[in-house]
């Protein structure tokens, strides 16, 4: 849920703000009172409609916190009022953190909202591209709000989101994260695609990243966080049922509601052009089984069917899963492709299998092909 449509910064790489798509500027800056409440009707109605158990509840930006922490905490408990009983709502603010006060950290820790961060790193090197609309360093109050949440709130913490920078060094980007004390971390590839490569891109320098961070993860034992890329690929590589969008073959199951109320498909795919999240829809006339109609959200539900067939024949598939969906675009030939990433999900995923059979000795090595590559 898109509660606020402006951010507090101003980072001259971000996809959303800086990137082809502009369709934020012509929205509402935070989603009125009329939008959340028909957002949690139709969250309600979806999870009755479908006898669900669970649901998660994202509170995005932008920058959710400019919506202000009550409003978050009233939206939250309007959407548990509403949903069926015995269905739990797992609620979650994914913020940049520099609005982190023990006030607004006390509101969203009384309603059960938990608490994740974005950073580039745990130092301020790492940070210096995360300035404020007047070019000042975001740094100093972002590890306010996060040892903040860490010391007082640890319950509220869901952890740290952090974009994979392969210019910077990758155990001490790791470790310096952890010393913020993150109970859990999310490791992501930046967006690019074909047409518009990452930065960084060559060389395979993303994929040799992840291995070294995994080399260090694994060898101190998973006691110090969990990483989430991680344990999702050693999960799918043991067989074992596993839910990443960069990951794995598992049905996508996402949508975002903007500040106007209109349903789209998730952000990243705006990394690719103008309106490629868009589906027409909004939580005034439709629900979200309409939604999943879409064809493009239909797509994400596909598995390996949605594939390129040379991502079908390899035989890391059922790991890979073709990789995170925008990273596959191609002006000209749509999403029907590799990833941008073959090369380095190779890598990476033949390393955790390595690594997994060799320090196990139960195990029997992984089969995987040395065929294969970016087209």
């Amino acid at each position: 849920m898109k509660v606020h449509g402006r951010c507090n910064l101003a980072c001259d790489y971000c996809f959303l703000y800086e990137g082809p798509d502009h369709t934020w500027r012509t929205r509402p800056a935070a989603a009125s009172p009329e939008v959340l409440a028909r957002t949690a009707q139709r969250i309600a109605e979806h999870a009755r409609v479908h006898g669900l158990t669970t649901v998660a509840l994202v509170l995005h930006g932008g920058e959710p916190l400019l919506a202000g922490a009550d409003t978050l905490a009233r939206l939250t408990d309007d959407l548990r009022a509403r949903v069926p009983a015995g269905c739990t709502v797992l609620a979650t603010v994914q913020t940049n953190g520099t609005l982190l006060t023990e006030q607004r950290v006390a509101v969203l820790a009384r309603h059960g909202i938990r608490i994740g961060i974005s950073l580039d790193g745990g130092l301020p090197a790492h940070n210096a591209r995360r300035l404020d609309h007047a070019g000042r360093p975001s740094w100093p109050a972002a590890a306010r709000g996060a040892r903040l949440v860490a010391a007082r709130f640890p319950q509220s913490y869901a952890g740290i989101l952090t974009v994979v920078d392969p210019h910077l060094d990758p155990v001490e980007t790791y470790e310096s994260l952890l010393d913020l004390g993150p109970p859990a971390m999310d490791l992501l590839l930046p967006h690019g695609n074909w047409s518009a490569p990452p930065p960084y891109w060559e060389g395979e320098r993303h994929g040799a990243w992840l291995c070294a961070v995994f080399d260090r993860w694994w060898t101190a034992g998973h006691r110090e966080t969990r990483v989430r890329l991680f344990e999702e690929c050693l999960a799918l590589l043991l067989g074992l049922p596993a839910a990443t969008e960069s990951l794995g073959l598992a049905p996508f199951d996402a949508l975002v509601v903007e500040t106007d109320g209109t349903i789209e498909q998730v952000d990243s795919l705006k990394s690719a052009y103008e309106g490629a999240a868009r589906t027409g829809l909004d939580v005034f006339r439709h629900s979200f089984d309409e939604a999943l109609d879409h064809p493009g959200v239909a797509a994400r539900q596909a598995g390996a069917a949605s594939l390129a067939d040379r991502c079908r024949a390899c035989p890391l598939v059922e790991v890979c899963g073709g990789g995170h969906y925008a990273h596959r675009y191609r002006a000209g030939h749509g999403f029907r492709n590799p990833s941008v990433y073959c090369a380095d999900l190779q890598i990476f995923i033949r390393h955790v299998a390595e690594r997994l059979a060799r320090d196990t000795k139960a195990l029997s090595p992984v089969p995987v092909s040395s065929e294969g590559g970016a087209p």
